[in-house]
């Protein structure tokens, strides 16, 4: 540290955040500099950014914004800072999320160390099994609309770290830029896609929200994954009445609840009697909903749990898609398993967790896929695309463990007929 800087941050504490930065990836702002193009002059730039956060002269470029899809022909604004702000950043986070994660609630799951989407569709999982009324909450446009004054009070309350306090400041102000170079004021919200933003919208719904309904609704469980989240209740009158207080909290916070988004929903199963309107809810790429099971004994029952979702399921195909295999035929089957076994496995740890069957539709493309690609790649297979899929079978009976989908148990149709 420098004692004749303003602010005492360490150098090592910048390195941290540029490693963190680096491992998390992500694409260049508005000065176009990728972390590629920012490692030519590591450690020039490094400590350059350091001497300016611990002399107060830092001051953030424009956040680049980008659209991408989010469904149904909408989309969703994701706010990309340079790499020097990313890290700058990142040197915050390191240094406030200490100090707020033993205040978090339990139930809060979203961006936070030790805690992960799946703990969450799992505990919601139990939950609705024991309860028979849930309360699926959407907050309308959450991180465009955070009170820029009501969130800082909440950061004062857990530092009076100087720097710390200043520089979110000047990061909440700073404006967004769009791809033609056009500049528009922030007033309120935080971008959505930096480093800081998921832990200040943490913060920001632990007062709104998480520590509301600790105080006011101490026996009413709930998940929430940032600004999705879902509540248990045990009738649907109780539901009802607590929608309308939670939506009078969100008020005084200035945020909104989504119309269309949010609804109570009837946990139905063989042992609910009774018709709703809705019997189904979506929660972090699962629908819960009632299906056929099976127990340990082998016998059926329908019950109330989740399986990946019809969009989860789309998006999935789209980025096969992307890929391109079919045009790929100067590859071999061990490249294509090597270029994207990573990319299945981590769907299949995901969306495999609960009622793995889901996924079937989702590898019954892909296989289909990978035949299509034999039919260009192999001569004796071009225009028999019913040969090679058994071609595929024998392929995977033979090696299961060459794709990731295939070891998992999810074959090829003509695994079980031989090779012609």
């Amino acid at each position: 540290m420098s004692r004749t800087k303003p602010f005492s941050i360490s150098k090592q504490l910048v390195w941290r955040a540029y490693k963190r930065v680096k491992s998390n990836k992500g694409g260049a702002g508005v000065d176009e500099q990728s972390i590629t193009d920012f490692e030519v002059n590591l450690k020039d730039n490094l400590y350059k950014l350091w001497n300016r956060m611990s002399s107060g002269s830092y001051f953030p470029l424009a956040v680049l914004t980008v659209e991408i899809p989010k469904g149904k022909g909408s989309t969703r604004r994701l706010g990309i800072p340079t790499v020097g702000d990313r890290i700058a950043q990142m040197v915050v986070k390191l240094t406030l999320e200490p100090k707020l994660e033993p205040c978090f609630h339990p139930d809060s799951y979203g961006y936070r160390p030790q805690k992960s989407a799946i703990e969450a569709v799992g505990v919601t999982r139990q939950r609705c099994w024991q309860y028979d009324w849930v309360i699926d909450l959407d907050i309308k446009g959450f991180f465009d609309n955070l009170d820029h004054s009501l969130l800082m009070q909440t950061v004062k309350k857990h530092t009076n770290c100087k720097w710390t306090i200043l520089y979110i400041q000047r990061w909440l102000k700073v404006p967004s830029q769009d791809k033609t170079g056009q500049q528009t004021a922030r007033e309120r919200g935080t971008p959505q896609g930096g480093v800081i933003s998921p832990l200040l919208a943490n913060l920001y719904l632990h007062y709104a929200f998480d520590e509301w309904m600790k105080r006011e609704y101490p026996n009413t469980p709930f998940e929430r994954y940032a600004d999705d989240s879902v509540i248990h209740c045990q009738t649907e009158v109780e539901a009802q009445q607590l929608l309308k207080d939670i939506a009078d909290q969100l008020m005084k916070f200035r945020l909104e609840l989504h119309p269309e988004k949010t609804r109570v929903v009837y946990c139905k199963d063989k042992k609910r009697n009774g018709d709703y309107p809705n019997t189904k809810f979506d929660f972090l790429g699962y629908t819960f909903r009632s299906r056929r099971s099976m127990n340990r004994w082998g016998k059926h029952f329908i019950n109330f749990s989740p399986a990946v979702s019809e969009k989860a399921k789309k998006e999935m195909r789209q980025k096969m898609r992307s890929w391109r295999l079919h045009l790929r035929s100067d590859k071999s089957l061990e490249d294509i398993s090597h270029m994207f076994n990573p990319v299945l496995r981590g769907w299949i740890n995901y969306y495999g967790r609960y009622y793995k069957t889901g996924l079937y539709p989702v590898f019954r493309h892909l296989n289909r896929t990978l035949a299509r690609w034999a039919t260009r790649k192999y001569k004796k297979l071009r225009g028999h695309r019913r040969r090679a899929e058994h071609w595929l079978g024998r392929v995977a009976n033979n090696d299961s463990h060459l794709f990731a989908h295939w070891e998992r148990g999810f074959k090829p149709s003509g695994s079980t007929i031989g090779a012609v």
